[in-house]
């Protein structure tokens, strides 16, 4: 595989994404009950039902197989993602006989990357995904498309919302961006839409045969499409293990000899 393909794979796994450790014991915090605050209107209590019934974790662990179309290039390879819930996310990827040929870490404010195949390292601000993908991605976005949940900045009071049977359908603009988002009866969402016609940029997410784990209720099946000007991006995820609060760990350590890589 050439070093300008898999580069541009590791950036795409790390968006999307992202072994087992020696468990750690847990500590158990109490805190006190949120206050009840009565909705301001009809919209904002609808709001609040989703809000009410997307996932939360302290931290999510998961394994997907993955398929990953980048301008036309194909590659199918496995992912191990974890998450610390709004920190980091933690991708590793391997490729045939699980062997790992590549490791990451996104932070709300920089991406890291190890191409063990190249022997470099790629170190650079969370800004650097918009080479792939749409300018209002942020980690806050990544992190709720990983485990199905609807964007928080999407819920808001200017979004008209609209049920349908058994859909409901929420619509709007935020900036330069309309959205589009469908949610099924139990307010999971299972399609989300982004286009930004100006900029030639869209983002759409499916999100597909969900399963529990504990309570919580995530897509087993993911599948994005981004188009950025001439770049074209297409993966399809499909978790087959998802946990969550477990301990764990998130090793990253570049090795002396690794080059940086541009």
């Amino acid at each position: 595989m050439k070093e300008n393909t898999l580069n541009k794979i590791l950036i795409v796994c790390c968006l999307l994404a992202i072994v087992s450790c020696k468990a750690k014991k847990q500590i158990v915090v109490t805190r006190p009950p949120a206050p009840v605050t009565k909705p301001k209107n009809d919209l904002e209590a609808k709001l609040n039902a989703i809000r009410s019934q997307q996932v939360s974790f302290n931290s999510f662990s998961a394994k997907a197989k993955t398929n990953l179309n980048i301008d036309g290039n194909t590659n199918d390879c496995t992912l191990n993602i974890r998450i610390s819930n709004n920190k980091k996310i933690w991708v590793s990827v391997t490729a045939l006989l699980g062997i790992e040929v590549a490791r990451a870490v996104i932070t709300p404010d920089s991406i890291l990357v190890i191409n063990r195949l190249q022997s470099v390292y790629l170190k650079k601000p969370f800004s650097f995904i918009y080479t792939y993908t749409n300018r209002h991605v942020n980690y806050t976005m990544l992190q709720a498309l990983l485990v199905g949940n609807a964007i928080p900045t999407l819920l808001n009071d200017s979004t008209k919302y609209e049920a349908v049977n058994n859909t409901i359908n929420l619509s709007g603009s935020l900036q330069d961006v309309l959205y589009k988002l469908a949610l099924g009866a139990d307010f999971k969402v299972t399609q989300t839409n982004l286009t930004n016609d100006s900029q030639g940029q869209s983002l759409q997410v499916s999100d597909n045969n969900f399963m529990v784990s504990g309570n919580q209720k995530v897509p087993s099946q993911i599948a994005i499409a981004s188009v950025a000007k001439n770049r074209k991006v297409q993966v399809n995820l499909h978790y087959v293990k998802v946990d969550f609060n477990l301990p764990q760990d998130y090793p990253f350590n570049i090795p002396d000899d690794y080059s940086a890589s541009n």
